[in-house]
């Protein structure tokens, strides 16, 4: 893909058949794909070459390089505009002939692709050794290894939301880290409101996608895009948010295991969060509960 397509792309005897639109373009297109050839080529490779003949001691490796990993979470934060800019100029006469050189059987797209799908499979593996490797040295590295690549897909997979966000006008950066996004059955319950719009309220939940970040929970609505792979990724319009410093939180609402509060200034707001399951709602909760103390 680097030879074949991103190089050609400054080749001048190419020049004449990529569209004005598209020149410019390569680093949207290719993300940073290079940087993740060369970590594996320069370092990774060779790391893993060092234990052949102790692949149980293979955990090390992925611990030593567990920064570089994260390289991932840019490529894939930049695959929803690398997908669109592809959709527009798939049928480029460009990219049919490097295609045509390369005889690749498939299209750059299915390519683009590799690196969001090996850093999925690299928690298989990790999963498929340890359960080769119980009681053996380098167990506990393996377990470790896997538990950091999953924290790593879990932030490629929470950013990929973040980025849908549409409306919020402040910059999501300044509300510190995304520690969790979910989709919930949400009732509201406002002191100030009109008594009608409490007894709605009370019988029929929203539907809201809640990101909870260090200094703010975000409530959005979801959108689902229709289309192919990353064109269903929804799209969340964002509704309103709360301050993480005016936040208190009920952890037990009487009848419903899956529901929690959070409410506002004082119980001004209350909001009843509904988790699809008992399990997500503990989850969120702790993670809230870290958040307030």
């Amino acid at each position: 893909v680097s030879q074949g397509y991103a190089a050609e792309m400054d080749n001048p005897l190419m020049a004449h058949l990529i569209s004005p639109e598209l020149q410019n373009k390569k680093d949207i297109l290719f993300g940073n794909m290079e940087e993740i050839y060369h970590f594996h080529n320069r370092i990774f490779l060779r790391e893993l070459e060092n234990y052949v003949e102790y692949p149980e001691l293979v955990g090390r490796c992925f611990l030593d390089q567990m920064e570089d990993f994260q390289i991932y979470e840019k490529y894939c934060q930049n695959k929803p505009r690398s997908e669109s800019l592809w959709r527009q100029f798939s049928d480029s006469v460009f990219f049919q002939e490097c295609q045509r050189k390369l005889d690749h059987k498939l299209s750059l797209d299915s390519y683009l692709l590799k690196p969001v799908q090996r850093i999925t499979k690299y928690q298989l593996l990790l999963k498929e050794m340890l359960k080769y490797s119980k009681n053996c040295e380098g167990a506990e590295d393996l377990q470790e290894a896997l538990t950091s690549i999953l924290g790593i897909l879990k932030a490629v997979n929470d950013s990929m939301h973040q980025i849908a966000i549409t409306g919020y006008d402040g910059n999501l950066n300044e509300l510190g880290k995304l520690l969790m996004q979910g989709s919930f059955n949400v009732w509201t319950d406002h002191k100030k409101g009109h008594s009608k719009v409490k007894d709605l309220a009370r019988f029929k939940p929203m539907q809201r996608h809640l990101f909870l970040h260090e200094k703010a929970v975000l409530f959005c609505k979801k959108r689902e895009e229709n289309g192919e792979g990353y064109e269903k990724a929804p799209s969340y319009s964002y509704k309103h948010s709360l301050n993480m410093a005016a936040v208190g939180i009920t952890e037990n609402v009487k009848g419903d295991a899956k529901k929690f509060e959070i409410w506002y200034n004082a119980r001004e707001e209350v909001y009843i969060i509904q988790a699809p399951t008992p399990e997500v709602k503990a989850t969120w909760v702790n993670e809230i509960r870290k958040v307030l103390t």
